[in-house]
């Protein structure tokens, strides 16, 4: 009996060994995967920028000669035409002779206001007034600026030297203003500038958009999101960014198994455009087909109007590569 229970206690021990050996040194498990489906939503791939608004062109208006502003008959945000009278001034000495006259009575002041005209001060040009620098009754020479105009507005994008070569005019942009974050505005680029800018020791070069139309909310040297628009598409079969992986230049996905308990498989697909949250699949899968992503690669996008998977920034490059054993299979 004693030689029973002494055999029976050393297979125990045998046995907790062995499961303690076999947990220690046996592989764990594939971490978990999360199961996506392919779904149609728009997609486009764009560049990013910063930038501002900015008169196209700006033009400060200045007094010929020093004295007196006597009506100022435009205000900041008036469109005025080329020619307008925006003002009136009266020279140093029709001011002096003014004071004088008033000082005996309205008739000798109207008298001398009859006989010396005050001087208009016109628009040089069609356009915006942005800036009223001066009120009425001040006395200024001919370095203050009366009103500054500006033709039309435009935003001006700083693109870094490694991005400008993607940038053409009549590329499509779309503007969003940091006052006015819900609001975007659609535009296109009408010029680049040839010479660049060092910033904190990047080259950034001068990108002019116009505006397909001014919104009246915008103000010169308002901060300016901008994405340029390098490919659009808004009808196209999308997954996650980190379902994709590249394995010698074949990019493939990871779908479920159709029988239950079955390894789960690789399948070859060709893409589209691509950016940091989606890739389009051009083909090898279908809409509402499901592919597998790790937990860790997978984020989930909050609700967009259309989808989840939707539109993103700038353009994003593979997104790692094939475990070994390739597209042929292989479990979770």
């Amino acid at each position: 009996m004693k030689k029973i229970l002494i055999l029976v206690v050393a297979l125990v021990a045998l046995g907790a060994g062995g499961w303690t050996f076999k947990k220690k040194f046996s592989k764990p498990a594939r971490p978990d995967f999360v199961a996506v489906k392919a779904v149609e939503a728009p997609i486009e791939q764009t560049v990013e920028a910063t930038g501002s608004v900015a008169p196209y062109h700006r033009v400060e208006i200045k007094p010929s000669f020093s004295g007196r502003i006597e009506r100022l008959l435009v205000r900041e945000g008036d469109r005025v035409k080329q020619g307008q009278i925006i003002a009136w001034m009266s020279s140093t000495d029709r001011a002096a002779i003014l004071d004088a006259a008033r000082s005996q009575g309205p008739s000798e002041l109207k008298k001398w206001e009859d006989a010396y005209k005050a001087t208009p001060i016109v628009a040089p040009l069609p356009g915006l007034i942005i800036l009223n620098n001066v009120v009425e009754g001040q006395t200024i020479d001919t370095s203050v600026v009366i009103y500054a105009m500006s033709d039309i507005l435009i935003a001006v994008g700083q693109v870094d030297e490694s991005d400008i070569g993607r940038i053409h005019v009549g590329m499509p942009a779309r503007i969003t203003l940091d006052s006015y974050p819900d609001q975007k505005t659609n535009a296109k680029v009408f010029d680049i500038l040839y010479e660049g800018k060092n910033v904190s020791n990047v080259i950034q070069y001068q990108v002019k958009i116009r505006l397909d139309q001014l919104p009246t909310y915008f103000r010169s040297q308002m901060t300016a999101n901008i994405s340029f628009i390098l490919q659009r598409k808004d009808k196209a079969l999308l997954v996650p960014a980190g379902a994709v992986r590249e394995k010698d230049g074949v990019k493939m996905v990871l779908t479920p198994s159709l029988d239950p308990g079955g390894k789960d498989v690789w399948r070859e697909v060709k893409t589209g455009i691509e950016n940091d949250i989606s890739v389009e699949i051009v083909s090898g899968l279908a809409a509402s087909d499901t592919v597998l992503i790790r937990q860790a690669k997978y984020m989930p996008q909050s609700a967009a109007a259309s989808s989840p998977l939707a539109m993103g920034g700038r353009p994003s490059g593979p997104s790692g590569q094939a475990p070994k054993n390739g597209a042929g299979g292989g479990g979770r």
